[in-house]
């Protein structure tokens, strides 16, 4: 109980200091021209624009399962992309999680380190205009530091990505499905798809409005994990620093037995490399 007080307590802090800073950094930071704002934050709503940019994106869960857990995931999330030919970009995407958890095992536990990573390569036109898409390989790396943290799999499969964009408003879907193909056989195998519908509306400033569904389907034991993730954003900068932010709360709309979070919420902070 009493570690979930105190995550309440740092979260809203957070979130105040985050919206806070978002005030501050559009009134008083060198901020980008507002034309250069809304080009970026159009690329930040394209899974697949070439726009190099590391975001740390963090997310708080409350009052999970039945021991009223709380955890708290770190994703760090640098995008890379490559030119590979005139019509052709590569945009290779990481995701390496943090996770410290309370009390989701059993009260009074905790597990914290590093979770598997996901590794995923689009090969995506680079001369499309409002409608562009990529397809390519996902994979999943067993670098988990803890044996509540970990697979002991090593997975690969295919991902795929779609949208639109017109008038300020982006359109599109993510799906990946991996599965296992190696990895310790005394653990259960890997079949998961990840699916991430999202809209997004920025107006010229680079402040945006926006939402998406994160759906995680486990094949092998038939249950599902949806989240539904309602975000604000701004563009922004500290001296030639770009960097965006977002925040937001976080819907637990189904989980496993066991598994259902109350309430949660994110926050991320993006650098940006503009070419």
């Amino acid at each position: 109980m009493k570690h979930y007080i105190l995550n309440i307590r740092l979260i809203a802090i957070f979130f105040f200091v985050q919206t806070g800073f978002i005030g501050f950094s559009q009134e008083d930071a060198a901020k980008p021209a507002s034309s250069e704002a809304e080009e970026l934050a159009k690329k930040l709503a394209n899974p697949i624009a070439s726009l190099i940019s590391v975001p740390f994106q963090n997310n708080t869960d409350f009052g999970i399962g039945e021991f009223e857990g709380t955890r708290n995931t770190l994703n760090i999330q640098p995008v890379v992309p490559i030119k590979l030919s005139e019509n052709l970009n590569l945009i290779t995407r990481y995701i390496f999680p943090v996770i410290t958890q309370y009390n989701i095992t059993e009260p009074g536990s905790k597990q914290s380190g590093l979770s598997d990573a996901v590794v995923s390569a689009f090969f995506s036109p680079s001369n499309s205009e409002k409608f562009t898409w990529g397809v390519g390989p996902v994979f999943l790396l067993p670098i988990g530091s803890n044996d509540f943290l970990t697979t002991d799999q090593f997975g690969v499969g295919p991902t795929a990505v779609a949208l639109t964009q017109t008038n300020g408003w982006t359109f599109g879907g993510l799906i990946n499905q991996i599965w296992s193909v190696s990895g310790d056989e005394d653990r259960q195998d890997v079949s998961q798809m990840f699916f991430q519908p999202f809209i997004v509306y920025n107006w010229k400033s680079g402040s945006g409005i926006g939402a998406n569904i994160e759906w995680t389907q486990n094949w092998e034991t038939s249950e599902g994990t949806i989240w539904f993730n309602p975000t604000f954003s701004a563009v922004s900068a500290m001296g030639k620093q770009k960097f965006q932010l977002v925040i937001g709360p976080r819907f637990n709309l189904d989980a496993p037995d066991g598994a259902r979070a109350d309430l949660g919420g994110r926050a991320v902070l993006i650098f940006l490399f503009p070419k």
